[in-house]
Parts: structure tokens; C-alpha cells; sequence
């Protein structure tokens, strides 16, 4: 009888333990498709998954590969059927690592640096999503690049006790805060314009921007950076380099506008164009970009970096995304003051030319205007105006949840 009753107490104890495994195999979660789009010299690779996982995305050489590892989620063979022409990558392999790890090797065709890496949320018709966003490079750039060291990667690095990635360490797009860089025009010995009663520009523009840093950080959901937070002056160039070193999500350039026409009034937000929309947003850009050689830089000069951030301009989706924030600006303004005719328009001015941070100029009012000056002098009108502009943020981020990747 005793031997009856531990053979089926075993039987019990191997009927639990399967019903266990096989239950948490029926609840993994897994990379069901690939998809990979291409414009210019850029490349998005996308993974959709039925759940969130951890990944360690990563580059590596002898031959050229772009590795993702992936924890805590299973990967669909289905995946190395891919139909997607590019000219950065060519096979795909999946191989299982220990425990519940599994390896995607894609094999490269050229050099390549990894831009950024990001995981999105499930959002209409779209499931879990893992973006990976590279670029063609030199052969060097690419060997300063490769190793797990420079490794994009969210919870998989920490909880193997490894480094966290540079983009984390910068407070990257891996961060639950979205990464707003706002800059004050002008500073320093450059005053901008000169309003009505004296004003300078550099101090509306400073006072701006503080207040809206100040409303953002009461949000709870941004990281906020100022290119500058006291009356210095800063190459447009730097500043540029400031959103991207931040790896922003968005920037914002504050300026406030001057005209020969003293009845000119009304807000106005820019986004890049190389050929300016009209006659006055060609002068306008052509009188801010002449800071720079006050300065004694001469922003013309054609370097490889400046001519590589040129050719990037081309890159549609920081233009698209450049004109959805504008569209939200615009909307948000018009609830609480005066806008001008066609209010979003476009100029080559240098502080827009992050490849991939969209970006926008916002002409507060024109310190020209006797009425519109004694406005921007008000804290309470400036505090306006950063109310709007933060709406116009939220709803900027909200409606690009909404949007396909491609």
C-alpha cells in the first residue's frame, strides 16, 4: 500500500511540474515579425512582440554584424524569412543562448553606428515594439563602436551586473522621460533684437525659457535641459550639439522678432527648409545666422561634420516630426494670443539642423511692436505663452503614440 501511495504521489508531483512548464511556455511572450525600412543612408529595424522583453543591442566585427539579445521572450524562426531589401544588412540568424536568452545576428553589408534604440508601448493597431535605428558609417567610426561595451540596452545589461549603455548613462531614449532641450536666443554680447522701449531679445528669450523649464519639470514626465541659464553666448552650432548630446526628443529655440514695419505682430514657429518659404523668412534666417561669425565661426565653413548634417537633413522623419510639433504649436497658441498669417513657416536658420532631434523656432511676437513689446515685457504674458507651448508638447507626444513607425 505505502508503495502505491508514493507511486502516485510521484505520478502527482510530474503531472504539477509539467503543467507548470508547459503553462509558462503557453504564457511566453515572443517576436512574432521583422520589418525593416530604409531612407537615405538609414536604416529602422523593427520587432514586433506580443509582450515587453529585455534586449542588448550591440555591434560586432570579423565579420560585421548588428547582434540583438533578447531575454524572457521567445523568437519566431519565421523571422530569417524576411523579404526586406536594404543595402546595410543582409542574413538574418537566430540562435538560443543559455537559459532563456536567444541571440538575432544580422549580418552587415557595410560600416554601420547604432543611432538609437527604443521600445514602444502597445498603441492602436500596433502590438510591443522594439525599434533599432542605424546608419551607414566610415570604417572607423564603425570600430570605435563595436563591442557590448557601446551596448543600447534596457533591464538585460543590469540585471547581468554590466555597464549600462552610453545612451543610458546620458539619460537616453531608453528613459521613461522624454528629453525636451529649450534654448534661449541670443546671449552674451549678442543682444538680439532691440524692442520698442530697449528691451533686449536675450533676456525675454532667458526668461522664457526658464519658465517654461520650470512648468515642464512640474509635469513629472520630462527631463529638461536649458542650452544656456544665465546672459552668455553660445555658437548656434554648440547648440545644436547640446540637443544632440542630450539625445533629445525635442528642441525648442526661443526668439522674438523685429520688423521695419512697426505694425507687424503676431507668433510665428519655424521648421527647417534649405530654400526659405518666403522673402522675410529668408532675411530673418540670413540675420540670425550671422551670429556665428560675430562670434568668429564661420558657420559656412563646409567641414565633413556640417556636410554630413546637411546630406541628414534629408532624413524624413525628424522633418515630419519637426512639422507635427509646429502643428501643435500653432494649435495650442491660437487658444491664447495673436498668431500671424501662415503661422508655420520655414527658414534655414542653423539652430534647426539636428539631424535627428525634430526641432523648432519659436518667434514669441515682434519687439518692433509697441503693444506686442510691453506684452513680452509681462511675466504673466510670457507665463502664457509657456503654458501653451507645454500643451503643445503634450499633445505633440500624444499624437505621435499614434503614429506608424514607417
Amino acid at each position: 500500500m505505502m508503495k502505491n501511495m508514493l507511486k502516485t504521489l510521484c505520478k502527482l508531483v510530474i503531472f504539477s511540474t509539467l503543467c507548470c512548464f508547459f503553462a509558462s511556455v503557453a504564457c511566453a511572450g515572443s517576436i512574432t515579425g521583422l520589418r525593416i525600412g530604409e531612407g537615405g543612408s538609414n536604416l529602422r529595424v523593427v520587432f514586433d512582440a506580443t509582450d515587453e522583453f529585455d534586449y542588448n543591442v550591440f555591434l560586432l566585427d570579423s565579420p560585421r554584424r548588428l547582434v540583438i539579445d533578447t531575454e524572457h521572450i521567445e523568437v519566431a524562426q519565421s523571422l530569417k524569412k524576411t523579404k526586406d531589401k536594404n543595402h546595410l544588412i543582409g542574413q538574418v540568424r537566430i540562435g538560443k543562448l543559455e537559459g532563456s536568452k536567444n541571440r538575432i545576428v544580422f549580418d552587415l553589408e557595410k560600416p554601420v553606428i547604432i543611432k538609437k534604440v527604443f521600445m514602444l508601448a502597445p498603441q492602436s493597431t500596433f502590438r510591443w515594439r522594439l525599434a533599432i535605428d542605424i546608419t551607414g558609417s566610415s570604417e572607423r567610426e564603425f570600430s570605435v563602436s563595436v563591442g557590448r561595451s557601446h551596448a543600447f540596452s534596457n533591464n538585460y545589461s543590469s540585471k547581468n551586473n554590466k555597464s549600462k549603455s552610453s545612451s543610458d548613462m546620458k539619460g537616453g531614449k531608453n528613459s521613461a522621460k522624454k528629453i525636451i532641450v529649450i534654448d534661449a536666443g541670443h546671449g552674451g554680447h549678442d543682444p538680439g533684437a532691440i524692442g520698442y522701449s530697449g528691451v533686449y531679445e536675450k533676456t525675454l528669450t532667458l526668461a522664457t525659457a526658464k519658465e517654461l523649464k520650470r512648468q515642464l519639470d512640474k509635469e513629472g514626465k520630462y527631463t529638461v535641459f536649458l542650452t544656456r541659464s544665465t546672459d552668455v553666448f553660445i555658437p548656434l552650432r554648440e547648440r545644436v550639439k547640446i540637443a544632440r548630446k542630450y539625445n533629445a526628443d525635442l528642441f525648442m529655440s526661443i526668439h522674438a522678432d523685429s520688423a521695419t514695419n512697426r505694425k507687424a505682430k503676431g507668433l510665428s514657429v519655424y521648421t527647417l527648409s534649405e530654400t526659405a518659404s518666403d522673402k522675410e523668412a529668408a532675411a530673418l534666417a540670413e540675420r540670425e545666422n550671422k551670429v556665428d561669425i560675430i562670434a568668429g565661426v564661420n558657420m559656412f565653413d563646409q567641414s565633413k561634420e556640417v556636410n554630413d548634417v546637411l546630406i541628414s537633413l534629408a532624413q524624413r522623419e525628424t522633418r515630419n516630426r519637426s512639422s507635427e510639433f509646429a502643428r501643435c504649436i500653432e494649435i495650442e497658441m491660437r487658444k491664447s494670443v495673436k498668431l500671424i498669417s501662415d503661422t508655420h513657416r520655414f527658414a534655414g536658420f542653423a539652430v534647426l539642423k539636428a539631424p535627428d532631434v525634430p526641432s523648432v523656432l519659436l518667434e514669441m511676437g515682434y519687439l518692433s511692436n509697441k503693444e506686442e513689446e510691453k506684452l513680452l515685457r509681462q511675466e504673466n504674458y510670457r507665463r502664457r505663452l509657456a503654458t501653451s507651448a507645454v500643451k503643445a508638447i503634450n499633445r505633440y507626444f500624444e499624437d505621435m503614440k499614434h503614429k506608424s513607425l514607417f
